[in-house]
């Protein structure tokens, strides 16, 4: 068994901890609950999604990559990019979290 946080433990931990940094976060889409993908959509002040997603590292790390972006001209290009992975994989958390400093409180999340 690896130490790996149960997926529905983790998600609640990331939302609490953008609300005390003065954010707002959400769950869109519910995955399995101990063993779900978490993609988590970052916005600053409901602007400039980017999409993380937990990527495994070589030395066993499981850090937040971006693994896209909004482009301002074609909004809906990003939202049916998500529809299509939650068809892809029912197990998929989606969360969305808006705050002050995106990059920076991705940064922060443990590995």
């Amino acid at each position: 068994m690896d130490g790996r946080l149960p997926a529905h433990l983790e998600v609640s931990a990331i939302l609490r901890l953008a609300e005390s940094r003065g954010g707002f976060g959400a769950v869109l889409a519910k995955g399995e609950r101990d063993a779900g993908t978490i993609l988590m959509v970052t916005l600053c002040h409901g602007e400039g999604a980017v999409l993380y997603e937990r990527m495994p590292g070589l030395d066993g790390s499981r850090t937040f990559v971006a693994a896209k972006r909004e482009n301002p001209e074609n909004p809906q290009e990003f939202s049916e990019y998500l529809e299509r992975r939650r068809r892809q994989d029912a197990d998929l958390w989606l969360i969305e979290v808006n705050i002050a400093d995106p990059e920076r409180f991705v940064a922060e999340l443990p590995d």
